[in-house]
């Protein structure tokens, strides 16, 4: 199932004034649902597991324990977060080294990874002057919003 294929799915809801729908294709179960306001909600259904496709968890999950993590971090230590739900790159290319490694001094305004987001390529930069001291998720990692990328040592 691809983006186009769920596209179509709310374009028939919206064109029939669907409430609700459920679609299963190869193993995958996916409900669509119309809020109050008209907005839909797409909710991933446990089914058989499929190669390749992670179901995300939920979002209430991940920002409570972002929430967490933030408040036990020292003063002096800025947490970088992804701004988009996307894909983590450390290089520009696979055959180059990485923005930054745990160490390296970076300044306000370096970029420090990508975000790839529906096939665009978002540079992601330093907010502050400091150092890195971890890199919290893996090359070629899928990210939540808000989804802690970088901790970084400020002076």
């Amino acid at each position: 199932m691809n983006i186009r294929e769920i596209k179509e799915m709310l374009q028939l809801m919206d064109e029939h004034d669907l409430a609700e729908m459920e679609l299963e294709k190869e193993g995958i179960k996916i409900r669509f649902r119309k809020l109050a306001a008209g907005h839909i909600a797409v909710e991933p259904m446990a089914s058989i597991p499929y190669p390749g496709i992670q179901v995300p968890a939920r979002v209430e999950d991940s920002a409570a324990k972002s929430a967490d993590s933030a408040a036990a971090l020292p003063a002096n230590v800025a947490l970088v977060k992804s701004p988009m739900v996307g894909t983590f790159y450390a290089a520009p290319a696979p055959d180059q080294p990485p923005y930054v490694t745990v160490g390296k001094q970076v300044k306000e305004g370096d970029v420090l990874c990508i975000v790839e987001a529906m096939k665009l390529m978002n540079e992601i930069k330093a907010e502050v002057s400091g150092t890195i001291i971890e890199t919290l998720v893996k090359n070629g990692q899928p990210l939540e919003f808000d989804q802690p990328l970088f901790k970084i040592q400020t002076a």
